[in-house]
């Protein structure tokens, strides 16, 4: 099946005005929630359709808009895909957003998100193979080495804050060795190789 046309209210109402007048910092939550009908148009929501295939078994799947602004959400917080479906439920700014205030129930299910994710990425590095305007190698080594999206993502388990991947940190680094530096155990190998000082029999 198609996915739905979302139909996005325009208009604040009152509880989404008191929502964002205590926004102070994340003013993208605020933009979004102003202009997501701008942004996700009659024309731009039919091109996020064509990811799906047409089919008349299962259920209808989610607006791809609402995963999309998702996706933003994602990238501009930066938590990990089980953090984006508690958020749906716990944080008002994403509802404000994803037009589900007040929600008992997520919109869409994390499978669901990752597999919308999965499309746009390859629907984005497809769309660059066959303009060759950017390289498409190039940009699948950038999205496979995103600590959120690539392929050594650590989303599906519990990490504390301090084991969060940090900004400009260097990834595939060895261990530290217990037993000195590399420069250490060449000298120690380079004594081992010195000929010892014979030893002078006692008078």
């Amino acid at each position: 099946m198609q996915p739905p046309f979302w139909q996005l209210p325009v208009e604040l109402s009152a509880q989404e005005e008191q929502i964002v007048a205590r926004i102070r910092r994340a003013k993208l939550f605020v933009f979004l929630r102003h202009h997501r009908h701008e942004l996700f148009d009659e024309a731009f929501q039919q091109e996020l359709a064509s990811l799906y295939r047409p089919s008349e078994r299962g259920h209808p799947p989610i607006a791809p808009a609402q995963l999309a602004l998702a996706v933003i959400l994602q990238a501009y917080t930066g938590v990990y895909d089980d953090e984006v479906i508690e958020a749906t439920l716990m944080d008002r700014r994403w509802q404000l957003v994803l037009d589900c205030l007040d929600t008992e129930h997520t919109p869409f299910s994390k499978g669901t998100f990752v597999a919308f994710r999965k499309r746009l990425i390859e629907r984005t590095i497809e769309l660059a193979r066959h303009t060759q305007e950017f390289g498409s190698r190039a940009l699948r080594a950038a999205l496979d080495s995103s600590p959120l999206w690539g392929v050594g993502r650590v989303g599906d388990t519990y990490n504390p804050p301090l084991a969060r991947p940090q900004k400009g940190a260097t990834y595939g680094c060895q261990p530290a060795r217990r037993n000195g530096s590399r420069s250490g155990e060449r000298s120690r190998g380079r004594d081992r190789l010195r000929p010892k000082p014979e030893s002078r029999p006692r008078p």
